[in-house]
């Protein structure tokens, strides 16, 4: 098993809370990873239909099956099971007992906010971070073969092609995923919207036009949308509330919590590819935040992310809010430095007056350090670790 950064978080709220959710991506490493934790425990998935029949029929016995402890995959597809387990927690006062894994977000939070509230502690697992693959010996030679290879454990332990591995997750996990939470009656439109998302990664997302390019009408689009967030493929970055100029932007910007599946609906075959490609600015962009944002799960930590955008469209990649600091992020691909990247930074110093020293340049370069105007650059490999500033 590659070894998960999360490791230690799950152990440290499995010693204080009755109930521990992992939730994330199929295929992130849930399973493999909790096993690997708690191998005493008793594993269970409630995707086999007998075995969501005994926890339907049994829910008592079911709970009950372990001394040791008992892992519940797929937890959400047995609602009424929620229910049973907040009986048993509040009877037994014991931490760390029940483990709920589940790659439905939206399904999973609607039945722990309704029975669990209080007495669960929330993780999240996205796929491999480029620390964990380095550490683990699977270091890629350039950001490019990052992106496309992407991140998902079995294309490394398995040895998979990415052209074999995407294009068979999409058609079984996401498609199958879309069809069990609402009634797809057109899937060639569904898997349409998909690839038009892909093509506009790190862009504002734009209900009208993809409606009207699909033929489908907002309300499904936004529907749409809200099944492949809940299954965590992609996500969408909210612009920056506090806006100093008076101007308001709503909309958010769309990004995939995983490279390689974007790069597979965009045709992209090999990483040579990429290099040539219209997206590939859009795709390291995407690639650095999600990066950026996997420091904070595998702390336990939700982080506070958004782009920022002034009245001339000057904008700012990725906005950290920390409470007390703001750390403004421009990412750009290119491997040298230009000057004219800074600006979108400084128009925001200027208007927030805030420090340049909380600022980042990430570009697709190797050199750190920092420049004359007090900001820090960073290359790609060395991406700022913001739980170390806190």
């Amino acid at each position: 098993m590659i070894p998960r950064a999360i490791s230690g978080k799950v152990k440290e709220l499995a010693t204080k809370f009755p109930v521990i959710s992992l939730t994330g991506p199929r295929q992130s490493g849930k399973t493999t990873l909790i096993k690997h934790l708690f191998p005493e425990y008793t594993y269970t998935n409630l995707e086999d239909p007998d075995i969501r029949n005994f926890a339907r029929q049994s829910p008592k016995e079911f709970i009950n099956q372990s001394v040791q402890g008992l892992i519940i995959d797929e937890a959400q597809y047995e609602p009424d099971i929620f229910s049973y387990i907040q009986l048993h927690v509040d009877q037994n006062q014991q931490p760390g007992k029940i483990i709920l894994c589940g790659s439905q977000h939206f399904l999973m939070m609607e039945r722990i906010s309704q029975s669990l509230a209080g007495r669960v502690g929330l993780l999240h697992l996205l796929p491999l971070s480029v620390q964990e693959l380095t550490d683990s010996g699977f270091h890629r030679k350039d950001a490019v073969d990052y992106i496309f290879n992407g991140f998902y454990p079995r294309i490394f332990s398995a040895n998979i092609h990415p052209e074999d591995f995407y294009p068979s997750y999409i058609q079984t996990y996401i498609e199958r995923d879309a069809r069990q939470i609402i009634n797809i009656t057109d899937l060639d439109a569904f898997h349409s919207f998909i690839r038009l998302c892909a093509g506009r990664t790190g862009n504002l997302f734009n209900q009208s036009e993809l409606g009207s390019l699909i033929g489908v009408d907002q309300k499904t689009i936004a529907r749409w949308l809200t099944i492949i967030k809940a299954g965590f493929q992609v996500f969408t970055l909210p612009p920056y509330f506090k806006n100093f100029e008076k101007r308001i932007l709503k909309t958010p910007k769309l990004y995939f919590w995983d490279t390689g599946i974007a790069c597979s609906l965009l045709g992209i075959r090999n990483a040579e590819q990429l290099n040539t490609h219209y997206a590939r600015g859009a795709l390291f962009e995407n690639f650095i935040i999600v990066e950026t944002l996997k420091q904070f799960y595998n702390a336990g930590r939700q982080p506070h992310a958004y782009f920022w955008s002034d009245r001339r469209l000057t904008e700012i990649d990725l906005l950290m809010d920390e409470g007390t600091r703001l750390y403004p992020i421009e990412i750009k691909a290119s491997q040298r430095i230009s000057e004219d990247f800074f600006n979108g930074i400084k128009s925001f110093n200027a208007l927030s007056e805030n420090d340049p020293g909380l600022s980042y340049l990430i570009y697709g370069g190797n050199s750190s350090y920092t420049h004359p105007n007090g900001m820090n650059v960073r290359g790609w490999l060395n991406i700022p670790d913001f739980n170390q500033m806190l």
